[in-house]
């Protein structure tokens, strides 16, 4: 057998790929999403929510029918059947697995219940740009309150989360409707089949993706996309359709204030398709404006949109979406829009599936896998490169104790340090502490080891100085950013250096 076939992989040996939908992630990524986490759960604590953690699988029958379904329970989520034959899909959402813990634990709830929670969630539909299958969610939500001040308060503390996430004032905005609005209008128009009402609001959903023409097509007989896929419309009558037009038309004048909005709304509603649902979302908008203008909450950072309508359908009152407006770019310079980064809204009925009893209930929900690689996009990556740790060159086997005392003794200092464990040379050594995003590496060669000394790199001022020195020669004379220094000193320099 030559050497040639004796390399070759076997022909069963797998492919080395990740399934589509599914991403592996590296320091930097988990550092922005893991700042995103800490710093919006901080401001959920500060609002007086308590952290909660609910199972990754629920029963199917649990999680509830609000995604697209066939007959066996995975399509749009993933699902297995256990050896009891029961279903089990991991959670879509952190919403439903609540909506079960407080039906099964209601009776020693504080009441309203504040909950909040984070991590992540899986949906079995079509992977695309910036869609995954598995993505980080952080929630806040309110149990058992029925008031509009609870949808405000969800509102306004969504913005303060958009603030410490890193958004200034300008860079998001959080757009409000309500869904009754709708149901007036479908009422008003004689549309009474739930699924053609839910397949009519997934149309107005995409409006901002797909505008008026699309959501024209999607609204009557359906809608072929660009890569040839086929979406069934929701075949309303030609009078409805007009009348949806209309009425997401009365809201499109810039500038508006909410009030504005809610003013140009009760004109279309004066028109006659409205009905007694949509003024009753009127007087809840107009609740929760209040609210919101109580709390100092600016105009331009939550808006009154009737355009938002929220893809889930347990959703029955206020919805909210939180829209990036900051300039985005792809990894080849091109502009990409990223639009919603969060979401929620009111859910009155989701509790009431397991008890039979109303309970209200208010949330909103951050997407972090989305809004970390929005950022990223937006050129605000830089404070989620990873740091990594101070590295020990590696020069004799027999001085082995020293490069491990060096290394002990920083990481009892509070540092991160490791000791090289490959064979390579130092050469090769400091190009593996540069790609580490090591801070320093430490060098400890028989002459610093005699004189009781240690050489100490500063790398990243070795880098920046280097990029200055033109001449070869120069540059071995300088050493940028290298100093030897009494071996006690070792701690103190690299500190020096971190800081």
């Amino acid at each position: 057998m030559t050497d040639e076939a004796s390399n070759r992989p076997e022909a069963s040996a797998p492919e080395a790929r990740a399934p589509r939908g599914f991403a592996d992630r590296r320091g930097r990524d988990l550092t922005a999403e893991r700042r995103i986490v800490a710093r919006v759960s901080e401001v959920y604590e500060r609002w007086g929510f308590e952290a909660l953690e609910t199972p990754a699988f629920e029963y199917a029958d649990a999680l509830g029918k609000f995604l697209p379904d066939a007959d066996r329970p995975n399509e749009g989520v993933f699902a297995l059947q256990d050896d009891d034959d029961q279903w089990m899909a991991l959670r879509y959402d952190h919403t439903a697995p609540l909506a079960r813990f407080a039906a099964q634990n209601w009776e020693t709830l504080p009441k309203p219940f504040r909950r909040y929670a984070y991590g992540p969630v899986w949906r079995n539909e079509k992977p695309g740009p910036g869609r995954f299958r598995e993505f980080w969610q952080c929630d806040a939500d309110t149990v058992g309150s029925d008031r509009p001040e609870a949808d405000a308060e969800i509102i306004a503390m969504g913005c303060e989360g958009l603030r410490a996430a890193g958004l200034a004032a300008g860079q998001a905005v959080i757009r409000v409707s309500n869904r009754k609005l709708f149901d007036g209008l479908f009422d008003a128009g004689g549309i009474t089949d739930p699924m053609q009402r839910l397949t009519a609001l997934r149309a107005v959903d995409k409006y901002d993706r797909l505008g008026v023409e699309g959501v024209r097509l999607l609204l009557g007989e359906g809608r072929l996309d660009e890569s040839g896929d086929y979406t069934k419309g929701a075949n309303l009558p030609a009078s409805v359709i007009s009348a949806i037009e209309a009425f997401l038309a009365s809201a499109e004048t810039p500038g508006l204030s909410r009030a504005g909005v809610l003013d140009a709304v009760s004109g279309a509603a004066r028109s006659g398709f409205l009905g007694a649902a949509g003024e009753e979302a009127l007087k809840e908008l107009a609740a929760i404006d209040r609210a919101l203008t109580a709390m100092g909450v600016a105009q331009d950072d939550v808006r009154f949109d009737p355009t938002i309508v929220r893809g889930l359908e347990y959703y029955t009152g206020a919805v909210f979406e939180a829209e990036l407006l900051l300039d985005t770019k792809d990894e080849k310079g091109r502009a990409v829009r990223f639009g919603s980064i969060g979401g929620g809204g009111r859910y009155d009925d989701l509790v009431s599936r397991f008890t039979g009893q109303s309970t209200p209930a208010t949330g909103f929900s951050f997407g972090v896998s989305r809004l970390a690689s929005a950022l990223r996009a937006a050129g605000r990556g830089a404070e989620d490169a990873t740091r990594g740790p101070v590295v020990a060159i590696v020069f004799s086997e027999d001085d082995m104790q020293h490069y491990l005392d060096a290394v002990s003794e920083l990481r009892a200092a509070g540092i991160a340090a490791e000791l090289y464990l490959g064979r390579a040379g130092m050469k090769a050594q400091m190009k593996y502490a540069d790609r580490r995003g090591a801070p320093a590496a430490v060098i400890l060669g028989g002459d610093e080891i005699a004189a009781g000394q240690v050489t100490i790199k500063d790398l990243d001022a070795g880098r920046a100085r280097a990029a200055a020195i033109a001449d070869n020669d120069a540059w071995k004379a300088e050493r940028p950013g290298q100093q030897t220094v009494a071996r006690d000193q070792l701690v103190a320099v690299v500190r020096s250096i971190i800081e």
